[in-house]
């Protein structure tokens, strides 16, 4: 039996200053090996940002186009995000922030 409410939920995010959602790259050899052969980089990022923000910011920071993200909370309590670029290439980007 499905029950169904008449509430509607909307998303509703915490507003961050910009430039305090991307905290720093994260530079291991998994990492590296992302940016060379899959478009992708990794940053550890604010814990209450979502995925909106965090595309948001890239896109501004960095004029590209981000296809997709994925992120995860790691045990120690860092959010990790994966950023698959569209448009734009990931080796221009780890090479202007001097981790390759």
């Amino acid at each position: 039996m499905i029950f169904m409410s008449s509430k509607k939920y909307t998303l509703t995010s915490t507003p961050l200053e910009p430039g305090t959602i991307l905290l720093y790259p994260i530079t291991t050899e998994k990492a590296i090996s992302m940016i060379e052969f899959s478009n992708q980089l990794t940053f550890v990022v604010n814990p209450k940002a979502n995925k909106v923000q965090i595309k948001e910011e890239i896109e501004k920071l960095f004029k590209v186009k981000v296809g997709r993200i994925n992120t995860k909370i790691m045990p120690k309590g860092q959010k990790h995000a994966y950023i698959k670029l569209k448009e734009g290439k990931a080796d221009d980007i780890a090479s202007a922030l001097k981790i390759v």
